[in-house]
Parts: structure tokens; sequence; C-alpha cells
């Protein structure tokens, strides 16, 4: 069961339950892959709705990949995300959120 306070958030690919989570290295990677020159500027991006379908799928990867899941970009382009491209996307908006909260 994923678990917010940690920045969790639950994913289901074909039918079966992923914790996603963006550590600190999934995000060094996602910060790379967006090519982005700080997180900062990346939270900016999204924040403005300047994304694309690509990014949702690397915030997810990169959420997934957080988690321990093994797969990569590739083989999350070939599961059904339950709830399809919307849920996909609420996932990716819900992990970015939890990652930068505060939590003073």
């Amino acid at each position: 069961m994923a678990n917010p306070m940690r920045g969790e958030v639950a994913v289901v690919l074909d039918g079966q339950t992923h914790v996603a989570r963006l550590t600190l290295g999934a995000l060094a990677l996602l910060e790379a892959q967006l090519a982005e020159d700080s997180l900062a500027d990346l939270v900016r991006r999204l924040e403005e709705g300047r994304f694309a379908s690509g990014d949702i799928v690397a915030v997810l990867v990169a959420g997934l990949q957080g988690g321990g899941w093994q797969g990569t970009a590739d083989d999350l382009l070939d599961q059904q995300i339950e709830g399809g491209p919307l849920a996909g996307a609420r996932a990716a908006a819900q992990l970015i959120a939890l990652a930068f909260r505060d939590v003073a």
C-alpha cells in the first residue's frame, strides 16, 4: 500500500499495484532526461503546464523505478494503466507534488 507521507503513489499496471516514489536518484535521472538545469526549473515547467505526454511517462517511470520497479519507458508503454491516461497524468502530478511538499 502506498504511503503518501513517504511520497508514495499507487500505480496499477496491467492489474498489478506498484508503489511509485520520486527518490533523489529518480529525481536526478528525471532532471537529466527532461533536460532541465535544476529541480526548481523542472517543477516550474510542470506547474506552468509546459509538459507533454512523454514528460508524464518520464515522471511515472522515474517514480516507479524509485519504488523498485525494474521496467523502462518502453515497458510502461506496453502496459495498461488502470484508469487510463488521465490516471497516469494524475499519478505523475501527485508524485511531483509529494516530492516537493513542505513537510515542516
